[in-house]
């Protein structure tokens, strides 16, 4: 296989991962409080014919880049706030995660979509627990009546405190998205000093999905122009074996 078609399949590949960050992001356009996410890439550049001394004369210094999906980026700027009126319905403004208790561990959220689950605990609708600030699950008695959460997450039924939010932060370096809208970080987190919580509300999604249409269609017609190329090379290697099975 020569150049042309590694540096082809090379970029083929990596438009098809783009391809599928783009969907992803499209398809959680309506899901609360998700971070839009985006690829980046990196290049291999090569002097061609390195092995070749004729290669090293100041006349050939020709190279060949190949591209690779390198890493993941996403985008943490905060999505707009909608108005629900659900009691544990919780938005916040700023920066923070709520804290999130998993089988695998203690993980971060911007999904404020709570609701109790038959215990009288704090879940998200996957039925993980949403932790105070010393990591433990926040219980509501099913008597408590009207719920009222304060902007430093205090929740209080009949002006009797039941519990606190945990509000804690992170370097969104060091954030992995592991899936169901929630991130690990792997180098820990502190709590938020001044949290502000909006009751009745939920965080948006940050993804603009005209924008990523635009950017799907653009990826779609660069790989179309990739397959057409990769036609032309397969259409020429098939001529010239064809060429040399010719008797002289």
């Amino acid at each position: 296989m020569d150049n042309s078609s590694y540096i082809s399949i090379s970029r083929q590949s990596g438009l098809l991962k783009e391809m599928n960050v783009i969907a992803n992001n499209i398809a959680n356009a309506s899901t609360t409080g998700f971070r839009r996410e985006s690829a980046i890439f990196s290049e291999f550049v090569v002097q061609a014919g390195a092995d070749n001394p004729a290669a090293h004369s100041n006349r050939m210094k020709s190279s060949v880049a190949i591209g690779r999906l390198g890493a993941h980026y996403s985008d943490f700027t905060s999505g707009s706030l909608s108005r629900t009126g659900g009691a544990l319905d919780l938005a916040i403004e700023g920066d923070g995660f709520f804290l999130i208790g998993t089988p695998d561990g203690e993980h971060l959220s911007r999904a404020g979509r709570f609701m109790t689950n038959q215990d009288g605990a704090l879940v998200t609708p996957d039925g993980h627990f949403v932790l105070d600030e010393a990591g433990s699950s926040i219980q509501i008695p099913p008597d408590a009546g009207l719920i009222s959460i304060g902007g430093d997450g205090t929740i209080s039924a009949g002006g009797a405190p039941l519990g606190k939010i945990g509000l804690v932060n992170a370097d969104q370096a060091t954030l992995t998205r592991i899936g169901g809208n929630l991130w690990q970080a792997k180098d820990g987190f502190t709590p938020v000093e001044n949290p502000t919580i909006v009751q009745g509300y939920l965080e948006d999604s940050n993804v603009n999905p005209v924008l990523e249409m635009a950017r799907m269609i653009e990826v779609q017609r660069a790989y179309e122009a990739g397959q057409k190329l990769l036609e032309i090379v397969d259409e020429r290697v098939a001529k010239t074996i064809s060429a040399m099975r010719q008797p002289p």
